[in-house]
């Protein structure tokens, strides 16, 4: 894609010499080609060490390059392969598991200014965009033609749709509108060598050969580089949007009471679950009243031509399960309603230092989870503000410490967590990732077969082991 051009001054060919540090040729060879593209000021260098996982790398990598075409990317990763350095994909930063941290003698191969929506195509419900493209502004786009992406993570202001890729990202619609890995035709990947991939397709059927565009949703970026996706639209939903809380006296209540609109049948379009603590955090940030003492919420959200009729039918759901419930139809309050959820993150940033958990369990095993939870609390002395999209059984718990390291009782408690997620029938993680911070149990979830199947996968697309090291498949 595009032809080879001069930036930053006339091109010169150079030779790795075994003799240089490894890094300064990969550096030099990437100025030549690549010019002004290339980015190793402090600042720059410095922010590309950490996500908003609150983890940092333990110093900056060779340099960050900016790429503004898929030539760029390509010629990228054919010094990275020619000189053996290692590569980190970086989106926005916004991930939470530490995915995107680079470190020492690592290149960084950002993608937002790949940003373009280069197709949008209402009568076959496809979108083509770049990865650098903001969710809410690929939104903001779609609207204009009536169509919408269902991906809605709670960072969609913020997080870009290579990022949502990279991650296998969910969010607040996904109980009955999917995540992405539902959501993606087709992706353009750049693989470790620099070569390109076309992979999936744009109908709606396509079956041919293995389904690697699954196999790269959710990688990581540690089999290729997502430089180009097919997205699947949704014609934006017609009817009311009808918003609902409900108050619980107790977190095992509320999730007794999702657990109950879920066996009921009806599908909200969102259904969100804040313990006591979470939602005192929220109202304090925001400046509202505070909440019943030990009260958790339910958030719920329905959409479409019958939205009136099932949140009826939810409301009486909740009553009978002993929630105190309010129905609004005004769209106006049912977004201020859902942006006390929205604002989980900054109200736990608020409190200290913050790890934020991603874990999932089946729908109905949500009361044993919060159950397991507050275990875990009285057994390590710590509070362990938790929500949750409660219509998928996608828990957020967050723990909360003071400095920058997290203390060895944290980890520990967290260790108890994930272990009794999987117990109940659960996983590690349901949208945030492995990364850097859950790969030591990824094992211990699939299996050392597994486990040793998928690191051979790996090896496919990437026989140098440069892309995204140390990440997700790193010894169990």
């Amino acid at each position: 894609m595009g032809g080879r051009r001069v930036r930053g001054g006339r091109r010169r060919s150079r030779a790795v010499r075994g003799s240089e540090k490894p890094e300064v040729s990969a550096l030099a060879a990437l100025r030549d080609a690549l010019g002004d593209i290339v980015d190793v000021s402090d600042e720059t260098l410095e922010s590309a060490r950490a996500d908003r996982s609150g983890h940092r790398s333990p110093g900056r990598p060779i340099a960050v390059v900016h790429a503004r075409t898929v030539d760029d990317v390509q010629q990228t990763m054919r010094i990275a392969t020619a000189t053996r350095t290692p590569v980190v994909v970086r989106g926005a930063g916004t991930g939470l598991a530490g995915a995107a941290n680079a470190g020492p003698g690592e290149i960084v191969l950002s993608t937002v200014r790949l940003n373009r929506v280069l197709e949008v195509r209402p009568d076959d419900l496809l979108a083509v965009v770049e990865p650098g493209i903001l969710n809410a502004d690929l939104n903001a786009r779609l609207a204009e033609h009536g169509l919408w992406w269902a991906p809605d993570p709670a960072s969609r202001d913020i997080s870009t749709v290579g990022g949502n890729i990279a991650t296998g990202a969910g969010g607040l619609l996904c109980a009955k509108y999917g995540v992405v890995r539902d959501a993606v035709l087709g992706v353009d990947l750049v693989l470790a060598d620099g070569r390109l991939l076309h992979l999936g397709h744009r109908s709606v059927k396509g079956v041919t050969g293995l389904d690697l565009t699954s196999l790269v949703i959710g990688s990581e970026g540690t089999l290729g580089v997502v430089v180009g996706a097919t997205l699947k639209l949704r014609r934006i939903t017609s009817g009311d949007t009808c918003t609902l809380t409900a108050l619980f006296p107790t977190v095992r209540a509320a999730a007794v009471g999702s657990a109950a609109i879920t066996a009921s049948g009806v599908q909200p379009a969102i259904m969100e679950l804040m313990d006591a603590a979470a939602l005192t955090a929220a109202h304090d940030l925001l400046d509202l009243p505070a909440p019943p003492v030990g009260a958790s919420q339910l958030t719920i959200q329905t959409d479409g031509p019958a939205a009136a009729a099932e949140a009826e039918s939810i409301a009486v759901t909740l009553r009978a399960a002993g929630g105190d419930v309010i129905v609004t139809t005004d769209r106006a309050e049912g977004e201020r309603l859902l942006a006390i959820r929205r604002a989980m993150h900054p109200a736990m940033a608020a409190l200290g230092t913050t790890l934020i958990e991603d874990i999932a369990v089946p729908r109905s095993a949500l009361p044993e989870m919060f159950d397991e939870i507050a275990r875990i609390e009285q057994i390590y002395g710590l509070a362990i503000p938790t929500v949750a999209h409660a219509g998928d059984g996608n828990l957020h718990p967050n723990f909360i410490f003071d400095g920058d390291e997290v203390p060895a009782v944290v980890w520990d408690a967290a260790d108890e967590l994930f272990r009794a997620a999987v117990r109940l029938g659960g996983t590690l993680t349901g949208e945030h990732g492995i990364g850097m911070l859950k790969s030591r149990w990824l094992a211990d979830e699939l299996g050392d077969d597994q486990w040793e199947l998928q690191r051979q996968i790996k090896r496919v697309f990437d026989p140098l082991g440069i892309l995204n090291p140390g990440k997700v498949f790193a010894d169990a």
